[in-house]
């Protein structure tokens, strides 16, 4: 009986703590979301080299702390540009599928974090979220 007590005791001492730790560590976390205003409208690549089609694109920052929201207002300009600078080589293709839509969100976040680093020295960019998408192929 005692060794049954013992075990019982163990593992709610232990089932304790790790919850503990896994509150902590959300608790830790702050995340924040910072919107891109107004909508990016760009062009992208047409099938041909007479077609250009465009993109209008919501984007959201999900940024690592509510503290880098000044930081990221004020480098608004520069995050936009790059946006733009990245879908502006896309093709048809990638634009209108969702893997290929998937791949520019992906290199928009790893240029944003890379471009936000060399400016901030920060890890500010946790990810980015396309709210928005509409594409148009003349």
């Amino acid at each position: 009986m005692k060794k049954l007590r013992l075990v019982i005791t163990s593992l709610i001492l232990l089932f304790g703590f790790q919850y503990s730790a896994i509150g902590q560590e959300f608790e830790r976390k702050n995340y924040a979301y910072f919107s891109l205003e107004p909508d990016i409208v760009t062009n992208f690549l047409g099938s041909s080299a007479r077609k250009l089609g465009f993109v209008r694109v919501s984007i959201e920052l999900m940024l690592e702390d509510a503290e880098y929201l000044e930081a990221a207002e004020h480098h608004s300009p520069l995050i936009r540009a790059a946006a733009i600078e990245v879908f502006g080589r896309q093709t048809e293709e990638k634009v209108r599928s969702l893997t290929g839509r998937e791949d520019i969100r992906r290199n928009c976040l790893e240029k944003l974090q890379e471009l936000i680093r060399q400016e901030t020295g920060l890890n500010m960019i946790k990810d980015v979220i396309f709210t928005k998408y509409l594409y148009h192929q003349s």
